[in-house]
């Protein structure tokens, strides 16, 4: 079978690719195309192209974006009209992957759902259209189903794609002592995000704090995706450590994190790292998002425990004071035996299913019941 996939982010991109490696050990004469990043394509995926093209962060970004989307958008469509794919499989990226569920749909291609965007937190109404255009959904979070539910929308609960991740990471043992200074006692991670934009804002603020902890080591967990250049800031500090791919690494070792809100905070969670989780975009997107935003937290762990276990520092919020003081209370102070004890619940709320491999399974046989 042809499989057409898109993901717009890294996140996205890399549990699609472990959804391409499910596919291809479930179907041997599946072929792989798509519109994603490097994950994908290592995964055995014809990559047509890159989603840093159209990547980006913040309501008012979008906007001003807007002609390179919809160039980007006429462009995929005219790739799934090439390859005539049997199935398409969404990942995320709800701006730009309904528009090609509404255009897959009056292709009579079968469309598949695997991460369901955020709607639960703003804009919900269009669970309809998700309903409206997309076959089948495959939820990574187990309160997406009930919310769905309410839409009379059934979808599956396949289990979080970060456990597939990390069951398949084997820690490098020599790690901690490559990075740690010789007076260091605790290893500090930040983790400023995965955009451009997000790291260019995120990073600056994340490294105010460090005059405060002398005693620690600080290691700034870079992606591959973006310039060097954009972390040159780090070369000032004697004791910060850069690294490139190796965020698992260091999240293995490492005491306690910033970390920019995302995929990330519950990467952290799950590696029982306590954190603290932090944002701050543009005055205007700001602005929009907290007209439309309806939920009670942005963090992943905190939306999925439903209750606040790990802090929240959001814009205004986000400055070096508050950084620091959550910074001690979560290294020394019982904040940091709640945090771990909060962890443990939310692996427990998640469960063990591997979720690549479930959602691979009913894509399959879904496809296969129709021929």
């Amino acid at each position: 079978m042809k499989y057409f996939l898109i993901a717009g982010e890294r996140s996205g991109d890399m549990h699609a690719g472990n959804l391409i490696k499910a596919l291809a050990s479930i179907d041997n004469e599946a072929e792989f195309f798509g519109w994603g990043g490097n994950y994908m394509e290592d995964a055995g995926m014809d990559l047509l192209q890159h989603y840093q093209s159209i990547s980006f962060m913040g309501f008012w970004e979008v906007i001003q974006n807007f002609r390179t989307i919809k160039k980007a958008i006429r462009k995929c469509k005219s790739d799934i009209s090439s390859i005539k794919p049997d199935a398409i499989i969404l990942v995320d990226f709800a701006g730009f992957n309904l528009r090609i569920a509404a255009f897959a749909k009056s292709l009579d291609i079968p469309v598949h759902y695997y991460i369901s965007p955020k709607i639960w937190a703003w804009n919900t109404k269009r669970a309809y259209k998700i309903k409206k255009l997309v076959d089948h959904m495959y939820c990574i979070l187990p309160f997406e189903v009930e919310f769905y539910k309410q839409f009379d929308y059934s979808t599956d609960y396949v289990g979080n794609p970060l456990f597939d991740q990390i069951r398949n990471f084997n820690p490098d043992k020599t790690f901690a002592n490559q990075i740690k200074g010789e007076e260091s006692q605790r290893i500090i991670a930040l983790l400023p995000g995965s955009r451009y934009q997000e790291v260019s804002t995120m990073l600056d603020e994340m490294l105010d704090v460090i005059p405060e902890f002398p005693e620690a080591t600080f290691v700034v967990a870079a992606v591959d995706n973006l310039p060097g250049e954009l972390y040159s800031k780090v070369d000032k500090f004697d004791n910060v450590k850069l690294i490139n791919g190796q965020t698992y690494d260091l999240l293995n070792v490492a005491d306690a994190a910033l970390v920019t809100s995302g995929t990330a905070t519950l990467e952290t969670a799950l590696f029982n790292v306590p954190h603290l989780i932090c944002y701050k975009a543009g005055k205007l997107s700001y602005l929009i998002a907290k007209q439309l935003i309806k939920v009670d937290y942005i963090g992943l762990p905190n939306l999925i425990a439903g209750k606040e276990v790990v802090p929240e520092l959001i814009q205004e919020k986000m400055n070096s004071g508050e950084m620091i003081a959550g910074l001690k209370s979560i290294i020394n102070g019982n904040r940091r035996k709640e945090m771990i004890d909060g962890f443990k619940e939310i692996k427990d709320i998640l469960g063990n299913k591997k979720a690549s491999l479930e959602a691979g399974k009913l894509i399959f046989s879904r496809l296969n019941s129709k021929n």
